[in-house]
């Protein structure tokens, strides 16, 4: 049965929102600088280096639904989940820009590759830890349309600067004494009082799901039962449409974003330093810019809507780029070291602000399927897109690597003096630079808007669907017109 919702003030979704940062630095310093680090700083091959990402990625993605079956049991309190996973979260992190492994094993790849793996393995399986807890708590705490929109989007406002933060302290590497083991640990820091400060705000407006009477305490990590939920999450009709829709958009987006220092140095010629400050600048106000038109236009249409609109003019102006060139300038200045990172921007504020509040429409649909006695799935609804995200996320990071290494790219000849040092390749691989920069990832995002067009919550579907729920919990007569496209028959 569901309990009276507690009142969520402003000041509480604020300390909520701020949770973001101890996740969105992490991640996105992660995307946009690993794979570089890997080549440039400790020597790994390209394609190898993204493989090394994709399997700690990967393998993590699979625990993701593992933790949430975990988080979902009655009794288990997911503001101490996050509140545990915070700290190894952010010591891994800092070890894995430490540069070690070049300390103990020098110029010998092999161990240096199951070195990063299994660092990268620890930082995403505490992130797991803590992002599941994070984004499935809002499900609990409101059932409100608009409600869930506005506090994605405010989270997606602050996430526009921790992204910034992620993306332009990395880049001040090389300058005096700084390098990538001082921005991580400045990032660790910052990371650890967000934190702390998003457990703090859930105080009083979240609830640990209480134990029923003669409740057996599950053992183990329930693998099985992982499994089973999961079997039947997948057979909801919007679950499979919407989580191809989040594979390969970011495994596009991914693609593009691990890309943009190449891209800045090799196909538009430009100084590294001043560049990327631009690219990423103009990223984060585009995201900050763009998030409280996307939730406007959510608000006046649905969120599926507004995924379409603006999803698919960024996936257009990549390819028009293409068309064009990178290289092409407007006087002196090639515009493609602002219209790039705006395109990706304008991609991303739209995906972060209604992704989590997409998938928590799902959970009202799996109760009223599913359910009974007002059981809700949260963490596991909210972990197996994670698990998607992750995955498409590392296929696109990998992709990027294997496609440098096929054009022939090799950093062998670089300085690993600093992240900051290239030696431009020969003309063939600054096309395949370009390939990765523009048309491949508005191909693959193509591919996601198709799916998303398949998706079949909307704002009418999902009233619906929440009055007939009421109905049903309160033992009423309940039924399902209108539902047909969510639930995949009739009742």
């Amino acid at each position: 049965m569901q309990t009276a919702q507690p009142i969520l003030t402003k000041r509480k979704k604020l300390g909520y929102a701020l949770g973001i940062a101890s996740e969105s630095m992490l991640y996105n310093m992660y995307y946009t600088y690993f794979l570089t680090f890997l080549v440039q700083i400790v020597h790994i091959r390209p394609n190898i280096a993204g493989v090394v990402i994709f399997i700690s990625i990967g393998w993590d993605a699979v625990t993701d639904s593992v933790i949430g079956e975990l988080s979902d049991r009655p009794g288990v309190d997911k503001r101490k989940l996050m509140a545990k996973s915070i700290l190894p979260l952010c010591i891994f992190f800092v070890l894995a820009w430490s540069g070690l492994g070049n300390t103990l094993f020098g110029e010998n790849e092999a161990p240096k590759v199951i070195f990063y793996t299994l660092i990268s393995v620890a930082i995403w399986l505490f992130y797991t830890t803590y992002t599941i807890p994070y984004y499935a708590v809002i499900a609990e705490m409101t059932e409100d349309y608009d409600e869930r929109t506005e506090i994605r989007g405010l989270s997606s406002f602050i996430n526009a600067f921790c992204i910034g933060l992620g993306n332009v302290l990395p880049a001040l590497v090389g300058i005096a004494f700084i390098g990538y083991i001082h921005i991580a640990f400045l990032i660790a820091v910052l990371a650890t009082a967000a934190g702390a400060v998003c457990v703090t705000s859930l105080k009083g407006v979240y609830t640990p799901k209480p134990v029923p009477e003669n409740f057996v305490k599950e053992k183990g990590l329930g693998i099985g039962k992982t499994i089973a939920i999961s079997g039947e999450l997948m057979k909801l009709p919007p679950v499979k449409y919407f989580l191809l829709f989040v594979f390969f958009f970011l495994a596009g987006n991914s693609m593009l974003q691990s890309n943009l220092s190449y891209m800045v140095v090799n196909c538009i010629d430009m100084d590294y330093n001043t560049g990327i400050a631009i690219v990423i600048g103009v990223l984060v106000v585009t995201m900050a810019a763009f998030v409280p038109v996307v939730t406007r236009v959510c608000e006046k249409t649905d969120r599926r809507t507004a995924c379409l609109i603006f999803i698919t003019v960024s996936a257009a102006g990549l390819a028009v780029m293409k068309f064009f060139g990178l290289d092409v300038t407007v006087g002196s200045f090639k515009i493609a070291v602002v219209l790039t990172p705006f395109l990706l921007g304008l991609g991303l504020s739209t995906f972060w602000t209604v992704f989590y509040s997409m998938s928590y429409d799902i959970v009202e649909l799996d109760e009223f399927v599913n359910g009974s006695n007002g059981e809700r799935r949260e963490s596991m609804i909210t972990a197996l897109p994670q698990f998607v995200q992750k995955f498409g996320s590392a296929t696109g990071i990998l992709a990027q690597g294997l496609i440098l290494g096929a054009y022939g790219y090799n950093a062998a000849g670089d300085s690993g003096a600093d992240a900051a040092t290239f030696v431009r390749p020969a003309e063939e691989i600054v096309k395949g630079m370009e390939n990765i920069s523009t048309v491949i990832p508005a191909a693959v995002v193509t591919v996601a808007l198709i799916f998303l067009l398949l998706y079949p919550m909307t704002r009418k579907r999902y009233n619906i669907l929440t009055e007939q729920l009421k109905a049903k919990r309160a033992g009423e007569s309940y039924g399902t017109e209108g539902l047909g496209r969510l639930i995949g028959k009739s009742k």
